[in-house]
């Protein structure tokens, strides 16, 4: 989905669906679900299997924080994007390597986030496949550092070299 371009927060940038939890919302799931819907007008079925997928906290010092899941699940039978025409402005089905390839173009502008789910989606190559390796992996929370490096800013993320020294 593409944030409209006018929205203060990741404007213009190409995401997966979601936003925050409401309070009628049971758990990040269910808000998934909802927004899912709202942003995308992809209504999941009841027997539909939604995998925790990851958790990602934005660094401290930025302004926007969030604390979010991301979630995988398969797309129902001849399911088409809707998007809502306010926080969201188009809609496209990409492979993940795909959606990559676009944004090496300058196709679509993609944040951080975005770009780690999408190198992480492209390693499998079916969504039963996608599940499974979701089923199977332990999400835990990835709290990316922002350091300076040659007077520009650059990521870290748990596990790479400096991460700990930050």
């Amino acid at each position: 989905m593409q944030r409209n371009p006018e929205q203060r927060f990741m404007g213009g940038a190409w995401v997966f669906p979601g936003g925050a939890v409401h309070t009628d919302d049971y758990d990040e799931a269910a808000a998934a679900v909802r927004e899912l819907e709202e942003e995308a007008g992809i209504a999941l079925g009841r027997d539909a299997e939604l995998v925790p997928f990851s958790r990602w906290i934005t660094p401290t010092g930025v302004k926007i924080r969030f604390d979010t899941y991301f979630f995988a699940a398969g797309a129902p039978a001849g399911a088409e994007a809707r998007v809502d025409g306010s926080e969201c402005v188009a809609a496209r089905w990409l492979r993940p390597a795909d959606a990559l390839a676009a944004r090496e173009r300058d196709e679509l502008f993609l944040v951080f986030p975005t770009i780690k789910h999408l190198e992480e989606l492209a390693r499998t190559t079916t969504v039963a496949e996608t599940l499974a390796a979701a089923r199977a992996r332990p999400v835990e929370p990835i709290l990316p550092k922002v350091v300076p490096r040659e007077g520009m800013p650059s990521v870290l993320l748990p596990g790479e070299p400096g991460y700990d020294d930050v």
